[in-house]
């Protein structure tokens, strides 16, 4: 018999790809979306998804997402907004609210937070502080749950808007290098986290602390790891251009200013930029690896060879 599970952020990057996988590994998906009929909707096996109509703000929907589901992951979160309120409402509100509809439920399920490597540094950014301010609101709202969140670093793969124009121009054999030299980072491939979280839904007993995870590679990559990696993928070598600090800043804080006139949600804001140059995103998975015995198969080569695969005339073609 398959097990039911509920998910959030289902239409998103790291959602679709958790969609694919958990369906095709037996779980049966009851997913919330806030339209009934949508194209952007992943497609998976018949009867392998149930669509729930509604969003974080809405109790009752919530209540229908979670009644007779072993588990939830919170995969929803805002990673776009002007000012602290804009991440809080999202990223913690929506974390409180979803804990308090597990803990209406009978049986409860256990409630798995996607997270975010940023929650590491909740100074540098309103979206860090968001993100840690979420693990910490879960923590005190799951009395009588279970409990557990994962901090991804940078997840690439096909299908994310927000890393496709660098993908694009690195395809095309050019490449900014944003940050210090020697910053280093861990990266992941979507696909990977998706098995992940499918082997936390499958390994007992859930540690109530945030797992950190990445692609296997100790120390993480620099810029110039990167793009040696992608010249040998496409075969010619990928011009280098850095990006000074100064005008990362300048560019933000007009384009935020730019975002309060016109009402949109900014990405390139100078929280972000705080973020892009850090100096170490790098992640030890060790814990996680422990629990669920967990292994990643595509390091960056691999994972990034998989994602310019997908790459049609700038555009992803992914599957549905």
């Amino acid at each position: 018999m398959s097990r039911t599970l509920a998910l959030t952020g289902s239409t998103g990057f790291i959602g679709a790809a958790l969609l694919r996988k958990l369906t095709r590994a037996g779980w049966k998906v009851r997913a919330l979306h806030r339209h009934s009929a949508s194209r952007s909707r992943p497609d998976a096996g018949e009867g392998a998804i149930e669509w729930i109509r509604g969003s974080l703000e809405d109790a009752e929907s919530l209540l229908r997402l979670m009644r007779g589901a072993e588990a939830v992951v919170h995969c929803a979160g805002a990673i776009r907004g002007a000012t602290a309120d804009e991440f809080r409402r999202v990223n913690v509100g929506g974390v409180v609210r979803l804990a308090d509809a597990a803990r209406k439920t009978h049986p409860r399920p256990r409630v798995l937070l996607i997270s975010s490597l940023a929650a590491r540094e909740p100074h540098l950014s309103h979206y860090a502080a968001s993100k840690r301010a979420g693990e910490d609101a879960l923590g005190r709202a799951a009395a009588g749950l279970v409990w557990t969140a994962l901090r991804p670093p940078a997840v690439y793969g096909p299908g994310d808007r927000e890393t496709l124009p660098l993908v694009r121009c690195m395809r095309r054999g050019f490449s900014p290098v944003l940050g210090p030299r020697g910053a280093r980072f861990s990266l992941l491939f979507v696909d990977d986290l998706a098995v992940a979280v499918r082997r936390l839904l499958e390994s007992a007993p859930w540690s109530q602390a945030p797992f950190e995870i990445h692609d296997g590679h100790t120390g993480g990559y620099t810029w110039e790891e990167l793009i040696l990696t992608v010249a040998r993928i496409i075969g010619r070598p990928v011009r280098r251009f850095r990006i000074p600090v100064w005008f990362m800043q300048a560019a933000a804080r007009g384009n935020l200013l730019l975002s309060r006139g016109i009402g949109y949600a900014p990405m390139l804001t100078p929280g972000k930029v705080r973020e892009l140059t850090h100096p170490n995103w790098v992640c030890d998975d060790a814990a996680l690896r422990r629990a669920t015995g967990w292994e990643p198969r595509f390091q960056l080569e691999a994972g990034m060879r998989r994602t310019l695969q997908h790459l049609r005339n700038g555009r992803w073609m992914v599957e549905r």
